[in-house]
């Protein structure tokens, strides 16, 4: 891998790389630390949308592997505005070892690793979000030890979240359900991208409207905010069409007995997801952020150590 831009690009053994690099690191760091594999390395996050998990997490992952991130707010660069795409790509190359980017259009993510000569890390895009997606793995593979004979359902809209979901899995043979208020499914063109390659994993995918059939038999659940960022004009009218997709102890009855609950995170308590299911025995959402971290040190040991 040279960026990591669009998990539809990857293969499942990249994928499996990548967890697996994870989980090395996460033991080395509970041991005691890892290894300064990055010493002297520095990645730039550029931010065009605000975070707290993706920011956080990318910069202690670099201190953690002995590097250092330098944070680059979205007044400082006007990606796409105030300076283009491909000059700002050019640009960081000359000063940075990598570049991480959380943007609101994929083609500007593209863009960056066409024109940059170092890797470059997608932190988020309107696509897919490919870092979420590795630390949701790693979490259901800690909490079930195995991904086989897995479902996976997602309840709520079918976003950039809930896409990543559905390639991993589709990849990695773990059965995808989504349950989505009609007018709000995953579009067509990504669904037979996924149907391609579960069909060479045996995964099976199913795209249903009512969450309680979804939930049923699943050992995770997952659900993401009604509106995502970019989208806040949409707000009254997706809070009228959405409460019967919340995650709520009800719904989750119909899971199995051992089934986790998970969500990306920020949430909107109250709204996606109640306190109850939040904070519940069955909860994963804070070792599930933890995860982020250790995810994300495994993309970087990847694409920035030379050794």
């Amino acid at each position: 891998m040279k960026h990591f831009i669009n998990l539809v690009d990857l293969s499942t053994d990249d994928i499996w790389t990548v967890l697996n690099k994870a989980t090395e690191l996460k033991k080395e760091w509970q041991a005691g630390g890892n290894k300064p594999i990055l010493k002297g390395k520095i990645l730039a996050m550029v931010f065009q949308k605000p975070s707290l998990r993706t920011r956080v997490s990318f910069d202690v992952g670099m201190l953690h592997l002995g590097g250092n991130a330098l944070y680059l707010s979205p007044a400082e660069i006007g990606l796409g505005g105030r300076e283009s795409v491909p000059d700002v790509a050019r640009v960081l190359s000359g000063y940075v070892d990598g570049i991480m980017a959380r943007t609101f259009s994929h083609t500007h993510m593209a863009q960056l690793a066409e024109y940059a000569s170092v890797p470059v890390i997608n932190g988020l895009s309107d696509f897919n979000h490919p870092c979420q997606a590795m630390g949701d793995f790693l979490t259901i593979l800690e909490y079930k030890e195995s991904l086989d004979g897995l479902k996976l359902t997602f309840v709520g809209d079918g976003n950039n979240v809930a896409r990543s979901l559905m390639f991993v899995s589709a990849k990695l043979g773990v059965d995808f359900t989504i349950a989505t208020p009609p007018g709000y499914e995953m579009e067509e063109k990504y669904v037979a991208i996924a149907q391609k390659a579960a069909a060479e994993s045996g995964a099976s995918l199913e795209f249903l409207n009512d969450p309680i059939t979804a939930v049923t038999n699943s050992d995770v659940i997952y659900t993401d905010v009604w509106t995502s960022m970019g989208q806040e004009e949409e707000s009254k009218k997706r809070l009228a069409v959405f409460p019967p997709y919340q995650i709520n102890d009800e719904l989750v009855a119909h899971a199995k007995a051992d089934a986790i609950v998970m969500h990306c995170l920020p949430a909107h308590r109250g709204e996606e997801i109640t306190d109850s299911a939040a904070d519940g025995p069955q909860s994963v959402l804070f070792p599930q952020a933890a995860n982020r971290l250790h995810a994300q040190k495994g993309i970087l040991a990847l694409l920035m150590n030379n050794e």
